[in-house]
């Protein structure tokens, strides 16, 4: 009975405040109010999400409070800019909101208690706050193509597209995000936090793929602040994605030191040095195993050049990637490397450092294809329009191979 008494008095303000509201706001108010509310609905956002990354050791307390006073400072322009624009009430709007504030519970009351059910109540109250959580993500969504308008008639905000960038970004909408990130970091000055978070939103919008922009602006951020959480963890991811181990345990190393210990990000952040290091240990395990077995790991080297009618398709971040296959069809690479495709022609070795998993390795096969493919995206599996080639059959420790980029995939 306790629980469904504060329960009907909860529901009763709310019912209150709905239809007290226009009684006691004037026109000027309804007008702004809109405008102020999307700025709260996206603070409580950010801020929820600083003091998260503050718990979990990503933030320290300086970028933590530049973070939530720049939040803060945003949020009382907002407010001063709406309250400048209110009115007073009318006389008979306070009276009719008094009688309606009054008379509601009365009545509310002494129905309740000739007709009163509290258990069909508390079945309808699951009901009406499914639908108020419906409704509140159409406000928010709501709120937010305000901001967008507002945004198409002052397209220099930069603040404003950091905000609209964060408020997507908690929406799940990564691409849309990372356009608003973009234009942010066009219009604000260079910051660590902000290249971070524009990187994070075009990972994301791209499937969790760093190769490309989004590596660039970690390195841009970590050129400002060498020592900032999520450029870091970031680096390192990127790192770890290319294979490059050694790039991705320094990383990590530098973060787990700014990371409060025992904190669930800090196990985090150990869990991924020590995956990197056991990555690390495979590729000197197949070091060591190839060369007991012949003296030396197999290897295959050479040389890639590039068509010259191909020349003008080279994208200006074009990443290279050099591998091969076994004659006999299998589709799994023996050996592949990542190579920056900056100018041509190129060197390469493969060798089993490079294997794709331990039990296919060049010291596997006889003789081998050897492929390149120039991504657009980064992307190390072919995708219509990127560029390629392949050498000839060649045997295992062939040196001195010749590969051809000189075909488009369709």
């Amino acid at each position: 009975m306790i629980g469904f008494a504060v329960l009907a008095a909860l529901l009763t303000l709310v019912i209150l405040a709905l239809l007290l509201r226009p009684l006691v706001r004037t026109d000027s108010d309804q007008r702004l109010g809109s405008a102020s509310e999307l700025s709260i609905a996206v603070l409580r956002e950010q801020l929820g999400e600083l003091d998260a990354q503050r718990r979990a050791g990503l933030l320290d307390s300086t970028v933590f409070a530049e973070e939530q006073a720049e939040l803060e400072r945003r949020a009382l322009e907002d407010g001063s800019a709406s309250g400048q624009g209110r009115a007073a009430t009318g006389a008979r709007r306070t009276t009719l909101a008094a009688v309606v504030g009054f008379g509601i519970p009365v009545l509310a009351i002494g129905l309740y208690l000739w007709l009163g059910s509290p258990g069909a109540i508390e079945a309808r109250s699951s009901a009406i706050a499914e639908e108020e959580h419906a409704a509140s993500q159409e406000q928010i969504q709501g709120m937010i193509d305000k901001l967008v308008a507002r945004l198409q008639a002052s397209p220099d905000d930069g603040e404003g597209w950091r905000m609209l960038a964060r408020s997507y970004s908690v929406l799940g909408r990564h691409v849309d995000a990372a356009k608003a990130y973009a234009r942010a970091t066009a219009l604000l000055p260079p910051n660590a936090g902000l290249l971070a978070d524009h990187a994070d939103a075009l990972a994301m919008a791209g499937d969790g793929k760093f190769a490309g922009e989004p590596e660039k602006l970690v390195a841009r951020a970590l050129k400002l602040d060498p020592r900032h959480p999520k450029a870091l963890a970031l680096s390192g991811t990127a790192a770890f994605d290319k294979g490059d181990y050694r790039a991705a345990i320094k990383d990590w190393k530098t973060l787990l030191a700014l990371v409060p210990p025992d904190t669930p990000a800090a196990r985090s952040v150990a869990d991924s040095i020590a995956e990197a290091e056991r990555k690390l240990g495979e590729g000197s395990a197949a070091r060591t195993s190839a060369t007991k077995q012949g003296g030396a790991p197999a290897s295959v080297s050479g040389t890639v050049t590039l068509a010259p009618e191909l020349a003008g398709r080279l994208p200006a971040d074009a990443i290279l990637f050099v591998f091969a296959k076994n004659t006999d069809g299998s589709r799994m690479p023996l050996a592949m490397t990542r190579i920056e495709a900056a100018k041509f022609p190129l060197r390469f070795t493969l060798d089993d450092t490079m294997s794709m998993t331990p039990n296919a390795r060049l010291s596997s096969a006889n003789r081998v294809i050897v492929g390149a493919r120039i991504s657009r995206g980064g992307d190390a599996i072919a995708k219509p329009g990127d560029i390629e080639g392949h050498s000839m059959p060649v045997a295992v420790n062939a040196s001195g191979v010749a590969v051809r980029i000189d075909s488009v995939v369709k």
